[in-house]
């Protein structure tokens, strides 16, 4: 196909494929002449691929190239979702080392207990380690205090992620799925607690209508 039909087929716009051509996020169509190209169901799933790493996911440029370079030199698939995971975007809170430490301490127990696996100075550990700093800073202990039964629901959710992708069958798809399923499901999961909060709360207050 020429790339106005790669274009019409991916719903990608003609200039935005050039820049990923001129990217390297894109490879290069096979040359017919010296201003003409043919491209082809690979290309198109390269362009999903890359628009959800980029515009669902949030990832930068660079993290995408280092996704891609991954998936071409058939590194391990759970390796690959690593990296992928690695370049979305979380939250980040300035710390003292001593309140660190205490933090550290606790998603290493937590880590320890679920037969986690840390990486020092990963960008998640990083910022489960400020989310418990913060909620620390406020006060607000006794979410810190049920941490083991939001890790065993993250176990969870985790294993209901995992199999959304088991009928998938490309690295490309593995990893466009699990990027926007992490991305998308952080909204589904945060709505679907907001619901469940309300009737929670009308439940155990005695209140009625919406919340």
């Amino acid at each position: 196909m020429r790339m106005a039909e790669l274009s019409a087929a991916s719903g990608v716009p003609i200039a935005t494929i050039k820049y990923y051509l001129r990217e390297g996020l894109l490879p290069a169509g096979e040359r017919t002449s010296p201003n003409q190209a043919n491209y082809t169901d690979a290309h198109v799933r390269r362009l999903k691929l890359v628009r959800a790493l980029l515009d669902v996911g949030g990832l930068s440029v660079a993290s995408v190239r280092e996704v891609l370079t991954a998936i071409d030199h058939q590194i391990s698939t759970h390796k690959v979702l690593g990296i992928a995971q690695h370049g979305l975007p979380l939250p980040k809170a300035g710390v003292d080392e001593r309140s660190r430490e205490w933090a550290l301490g606790v998603v290493e127990r937590i880590a320890e207990e679920r037969g986690w696996k840390l990486k020092p100075g990963h960008v998640v550990v990083e910022a489960l380690v400020g989310t418990l700093c913060t909620f620390a800073e406020l006060g607000k202990m006794e979410l810190v205090e049920r941490i083991d039964e939001y890790a065993e629901l993250a176990d969870r959710l985790a294993e209901l992620d995992l199999s959304t992708l088991r009928d998938l069958t490309s690295i490309e798809s593995l990893v466009e799925g699990a990027v926007v399923g992490t991305v998308l499901g952080d909204v589904l999961i945060a709505t679907l607690r907001r619901l469940a909060q309300q009737h929670a709360s009308a439940l155990t207050y005695g209140l009625t209508g919406e919340a």
